[in-house]
């Protein structure tokens, strides 16, 4: 099975004003199409800076990312834009919604934005809604959703574009630990239904326990887990 993400030794080093700040060590990974990674550390590990790096949104300092065939250290700014626009979706512990809209125009926005029309668009959010558990739902602000239920519109909005590989940092940080399972189990459910690679950094070591398989950050390397012991 072709990977959706494979990182080949990457590494990223942040300059300050006194030393060089080594956060990720030659990291090797690499994502299959249904498949759920987990990502585990104590805050400060690099599990931000793994996903940023995966997601394009920062340039590594060495190594190689390769999203779905595409190697990306060839890519312009536009080229690496257009790759994380059409193939990658991200999730934060936050949700982000636009307050003054409703479920459904939450979801149906990104594809607005690529130029989609204002029928389809909603159609597609209006059925991933309905997939997520929100169907009654669509036409609700977000203050009118409980917290797992604006988190799931967050999930629906990262699909929408139909994504091969979705991030996802801490999606159930800010939630209870009922409502963090429901809200795990609607997005492994998605997951296996779609195909899409999902990569969820977590503090969360019962949700962890749940995932295909599990790796911890230590001192900057990637170090994979066994299924029964996720300690960091």
């Amino acid at each position: 099975m072709n990977s959706v993400l494979k990182l080949v030794d990457v590494g990223r080093t942040y300059e300050t004003a006194q030393s060089a700040l080594e956060v990720l060590k030659g990291v090797n990974l690499e994502l299959v199409p249904g498949e759920i990674v987990g990502l585990i550390g104590p805050s400060g590990s690099g599990k931000s800076s793994l996903l940023h790096a995966a997601g394009l949104l920062e340039r590594p300092t060495s190594g190689r990312i390769i999203i779905d065939g595409e190697d990306t250290s060839t890519l312009s700014e536009r080229g690496m834009t257009r790759l994380r626009l059409s193939h990658i979706g991200f999730v934060y512990q936050f949700h982000h919604l636009l307050p003054e809209f409703d479920a459904r125009d939450n979801v149906a926005l990104p594809l607005r934005i690529a130029g989609e029309r204002q029928g389809p668009a909603r159609d597609r959010a209006v059925a991933l809604l309905q997939e997520l558990g929100l169907g009654e739902r669509t036409h609700h602000q977000p203050a009118q959703l409980s917290g797992g239920e604006q988190q799931r519109v967050a999930i629906a909005r990262a699909l929408v574009n139909r994504p091969r590989l979705l991030l996802a940092d801490e999606p159930t940080g800010n939630l209870d630990p009922t409502t963090s399972q429901s809200v795990f189990d609607a997005l492994r459910r998605v997951v296996r239904e779609t195909g899409v690679a999902a990569l969820i950094a977590t503090h969360n070591m019962e949700l962890a326990g749940h995932m295909d398989r599990v790796f911890a950050l230590r001192e900057g390397h990637l170090e994979e887990r066994a299924a029964e012991s996720h300690a960091y």
